[in-house]
């Protein structure tokens, strides 16, 4: 198996066992030591600790999310994956109290490994899309 594949299948257990599993403990094995996140959400730590506090925030305002990935692409030492995740919003979220809406988000994931570790993502969610769903705003 290449690196390139390694490093897919790696983030085919991400989704499977973390993003829909709930198994935060694979983050310590998965996250190198001097990851970069290149799009933190306010106040985000570094490293799997970091990644662990903002999948506990967004589980708490959409308890039951479930991620939908797409099609992965992996070349060298990079992997993208397109998704959709979709939940109902029943936490607060970003300053908003929960308004029991259903909401369907789609994005895109790019994964950067180093020495079999993932080492920076990077990533891309519809978010105008979710704040028009949460009736935040209004097209």
């Amino acid at each position: 198996m290449s690196d390139a594949d390694a490093n897919k299948e790696k983030i085919k257990i991400l989704f499977d066992r973390v993003l829909n599993g709930g198994d935060d403990y694979y983050l310590d094995e998965l996250i190198a030591a001097d990851y970069i996140e290149h799009n933190p959400v306010p106040g985000q730590e570094p490293g799997a600790e970091g990644v662990k506090n903002k999948l506990k925030d967004l589980r708490a305002a959409f308890p039951g999310i479930r991620f939908f990935p797409g099609e992965f692409v992996a070349e060298g030492d990079l992997v993208a994956v397109s998704y959709r995740w979709e939940a109902t919003h029943n936490g607060p979220f970003m300053g908003l109290a929960p308004t029991g809406k259903r909401v369907s988000v789609e994005g895109m994931d790019f994964y950067k490994f180093k020495n079999g570790k993932l080492a920076e993502h990077r990533d891309c969610a519809d978010m105008l899309g979710l704040m028009v769903q949460l009736r935040v705003f209004r097209l």
